[in-house]
């Protein structure tokens, strides 16, 4: 991917899945057969009410970065799952009136730039929900420095989603989403 400078605009992930698919691999490390499980995945989801996708467009058009969710319903897969983690912490509350940050990935050419800040603000302000809410892996990284600099706290640590070798971190926050000042991580 080049150095450019890259646009925030509306995407039909549909159209695109595999093109994200592949800037999620080399982001999260899939193989080949994680890729295949989450294609289905996603354009199951891109079918719920209220989901919507945003890239980050280089000039010529290429993906590199993505970000998708919606408005979360509680008889989905991820909240099944996280909600008694939540419930055993207090925060179970969270699972109505939130958007979900399904998932959000930079391409390493783009990141430490601000392409996910970008990617999480504008989807984030798109929402009628007054919060979101968001999983992520449950250490110290540049995604989690990211989401604590734009208000997201933890909710529950240590959840464990099946087939996921490590545990995630739920994440919630008010929107809209915190803007950083000076000595914000830019992912």
């Amino acid at each position: 991917m080049d150095d450019a400078q890259v646009e925030i605009a509306p995407v039909n992930l549909a159209a695109r899945v595999d093109e994200a698919l592949a800037v999620q691999a080399v982001a999260f490390g899939l193989d080949d057969d994680e890729v295949a499980v989450r294609r289905h995945i996603v354009l199951r989801h891109l079918l719920s009410p209220g989901a919507r996708a945003y890239g980050a467009l280089t000039p010529g058009g290429r993906l590199a970065g993505f970000v998708y969710g919606m408005p979360n319903d509680r008889t989905h897969w991820w909240s099944t799952v996280v909600e008694p983690y939540l419930r055993a912490t207090g925060t179970a509350d969270w699972l109505v009136g939130s958007f979900v940050i399904t998932e959000l990935h930079v391409h390493p050419d783009f990141q430490g730039r601000g392409v996910g800040r970008a990617l999480i603000t504008t989807i984030t302000d798109t929402a009628e929900e007054e919060r979101s809410i968001l999983s992520a892996i449950d250490t110290d990284s540049p995604a989690r420095a990211l989401y604590r600099s734009l208000g997201y706290t933890d909710l529950a640590r240590q959840v464990h989603f099946p087939s996921a070798a490590r545990p995630y971190a739920v994440m919630g926050a008010p929107l809209p989403l915190r803007r950083g000042g000076a000595g914000t991580p830019e992912n």
